[in-house]
């Protein structure tokens, strides 16, 4: 459904993105923000599946700036390649690329809305955070269990925000979760019994139907309350 198409950044790189457009008129504009695995089979899917939904949908691949063409998937070798490759990341570099993404959609719809999942999901945060300092005014942000949101819970978002945790989440203690509740009383925040980390991706074995389906649907209600829909 998508295509492959290239961004410039602030900063003078470029990067590619996964894109896909709705039929008809669209709700409003979409940055999807990868795990740490690329902008592999699974994010494209989110990526065309949120088109199908109705939103111009985007998804920059943050590894580029690392090395071109990285897509992983879930099995041994390319997990230890993905935590190998994720302390080289930058979140400050990511969220530029981030801002390349979410200018081409801002250029297509008035209202846009960043979601996330687990370091993409630090980033949806950071995007709501932090994303004035880089040229981009989100309406709304979606996180799913966003990795190291504890370190930044104080942070002041500027637009309204939901968060997804997964209760049996091993990477991500229930101290990071409370911290942004206390911090934001009303951020959006949802755990879900049962469910580790990366619930939400059905190409994993930690996913959980259940969960994922009513994540999905919070999410979906929230940017299409936020979005104008």
């Amino acid at each position: 459904m998508g295509d492959w198409i290239q961004l410039n950044t602030a900063d003078g790189k470029e990067l590619s993105a996964y894109a896909a457009e709705p039929d008809g008129k669209p709700l409003g504009g979409l940055v999807i923000i990868q795990e740490i695995f690329g902008v592999n089979k699974s994010i494209r899917e989110v990526v065309d599946s949120y088109a199908t939904e109705g939103f111009v949908a985007i998804a920059p691949a943050l590894f580029d700036r690392i090395e071109k063409g990285i897509e992983l998937g879930y099995g041994p070798e390319d997990m230890q390649k993905a935590f190998q490759l994720y302390p080289r990341l930058n979140p400050d570099h990511s969220l530029i690329d981030v801002a390349a993404a979410f200018q081409y959609v801002a250029a297509k719809e008035e209202k846009n809305a960043v979601l996330g999942f687990c370091y993409g999901g630090l980033l949806s945060w950071l995007s709501a955070t932090r994303g004035k300092q880089h040229g981009m005014e989100p309406t709304c942000c979606v996180g799913y269990y966003a990795g190291g949101v504890g370190k930044v819970a104080t942070e002041e978002p500027t637009c309204p925000v939901m968060l997804h945790f997964g209760a049996d989440d091993d990477h991500i203690g229930k101290d990071q979760v409370d911290a942004v509740r206390s911090a934001h009383p009303d951020v959006q925040i949802f755990t879900y019994d049962g469910a580790g980390h990366a619930f939400a991706n059905a190409q994993r074995s930690s996913f959980e139907p259940e969960a994922a389906k009513l994540a999905r649907e919070r999410s979906l209600a929230f940017l299409k309350q936020h979005l104008g829909s």
